[in-house]
């Protein structure tokens, strides 16, 4: 019995929506990965981009569990000498909702030129409205486990 590996061409993409209001942000961002990836179809390959587009709206309503809201804290530097920059969830929930759950999925997908085209078909909203009505995404409604 030969093992399966699907080719470029054969790999469908569909387009999918998630409303992230009410979902905890770990549980959330790892089925949206795992959608990203292509996990859930019978074509899974490991080495290529099977997964489909996700549309993710209402960012800003998502949940943290216990006190991360206060304690847990994003870096980033600027590149220039004393650059170090830091925000609390809470912070960055106010200024930059979408943020939060792009880095969130980004650090569940691989790494390397492969997640970089994987990470390329998540789009992220913080409100209700999105620009990708014409390719007609199918909502989705992911379990709350």
């Amino acid at each position: 019995m030969r093992t399966f590996q699907a080719s470029g061409k054969e790999i469908k993409r569909r387009w999918y929506l998630v409303d992230a209001e009410g979902k905890i942000l770990g549980r959330l961002a790892c089925q949206v990965a795992n959608l990203l990836r292509g996990k859930g179809k019978p074509t899974f390959t490991p080495f290529l981009d099977g997964g489909d587009h996700v549309v993710v709206i209402n960012a800003e309503k998502v949940r943290l569990t216990g006190r991360k809201m206060k304690q847990k804290t994003y870096y980033w530097h600027s590149g220039y000498p004393g650059g170090l920059k830091s925000a609390t969830v809470e912070k960055m929930l106010s200024r930059h909702p979408e943020r939060i759950l792009r880095h969130a999925i980004r650090g569940m997908l691989p790494k390397g030129k492969l997640g970089d085209s994987i990470y390329k078909k998540l789009k992220v909203y913080a409100g209700t409205h999105h620009p990708h009505g014409a390719q007609q995404p199918e909502t989705l409604k992911l379990l709350d486990r």
